[in-house]
């Protein structure tokens, strides 16, 4: 299993959304930096406060972890990632197989899932 650290500070989610790819998908949106120099995979989740109350957010931040941890084999190491929820999708569609089938979609064209 490999390590994944997760972003914790603001200034590291700003150095990603300022330095990084972004890609779109139906349900969550990615920003990416290739190669941190480091092996491990750091993760962010960020989900705004306007969209909904603090049980949903939560709940939306569980199963992109669990979709995250489902592709982390198969994940090249050394990449800095932020995922976003889509503003413009309802949180109500929100469900494992839509966000882990968008994951997957974002990460072939990133090129950084092994297959």
């Amino acid at each position: 299993m490999k390590k994944t650290v997760k972003l914790k500070k603001n200034y590291e989610f700003n150095i990603v959304f300022k330095k990084g790819k972004y890609y779109k998908g139906n349900y969550i949106e990615c920003f990416y930096i290739k190669n941190n120099k480091k092996n491990n995979n750091y993760i962010g989740i960020a989900i705004s406060s306007k969209l909904c109350n603090a049980v949903k957010r939560n709940r939306i931040k569980r199963i992109i972890i669990e979709a995250y941890s489902k592709l982390e084999e198969n994940t090249k190491s050394g990449n800095t990632i932020v995922f976003l929820w889509n503003k413009a999708t309802k949180i109500e569609k929100c469900s494992f197989t839509n966000i882990y089938n968008d994951m997957i979609d974002i990460f072939k064209r990133m090129e950084i899932i092994n297959e």
